[in-house]
């Protein structure tokens, strides 16, 4: 019988290596969140946005939904599904809508702002989800229909997350005062 349970560090660690093979490192993830963040927070640094990275892709939901969608765009890849599904995955159909479920999934761990947060990545593309939403365009040999979501959705919920903390840590030193 094949492994069933992951230790978080387990479930991290598989799913930075499934990231990297399909193009994307953490840092490439915490430039999104930083980015997004420093527009209201000029305090913030890189190294909370990879910690808050990291810490998301420890999570076992986050590990279901890494894994999977990263499986169903290899199988899209190597037209392993039947029907018009394989045709609607392999470009990306705008009003497909499946993949978004996974981000917003994601997202909602860190709430309204995590799910805002996300749409406005969805919508604008930055960084390593523009690479990997032109790269899985129809035509192309690669397919990330979902992992171009769950990448912007882990940025936009390490992005909150970040912001989560500073907001605690002002609100703490407030108290001390």
């Amino acid at each position: 019988m094949s492994k069933l349970y992951y230790s978080r560090e387990e479930m991290q660690r598989l799913n930075i290596a499934k990231l990297l093979e399909r193009g994307v490192k953490v840092e490439d993830i915490a430039i999104i969140a930083y980015n997004q963040q420093y527009r209201y927070n000029k305090d913030i640094s890189m190294e909370a946005c990879i910690e808050s990275v990291e810490k998301i892709l420890s999570l076992r939901d986050i590990f279901h939904l890494v894994q999977l969608g990263a499986e169903i765009d290899r199988l899209t890849e190597e037209k392993a599904f039947r029907g018009p599904i394989q045709e609607i995955m392999e470009n990306d159909l705008g009003v497909f809508g499946v993949d978004e479920i996974f981000g917003l999934d994601i997202a909602r761990l860190y709430g309204a702002i995590g799910q805002t947060n996300f749409g406005d990545i969805d919508v604008n593309k930055p960084g390593i989800v523009a690479k990997l939403n032109e790269e899985g365009k129809a035509g192309k040999k690669s397919c990330h229909t979902f992992l171009d979501d769950i990448v912007g959705a882990i940025a936009a919920a390490a992005s909150t997350r970040v912001a989560q903390i500073w907001s605690e840590d002002v609100a703490s030193k407030a108290k001390d005062a």
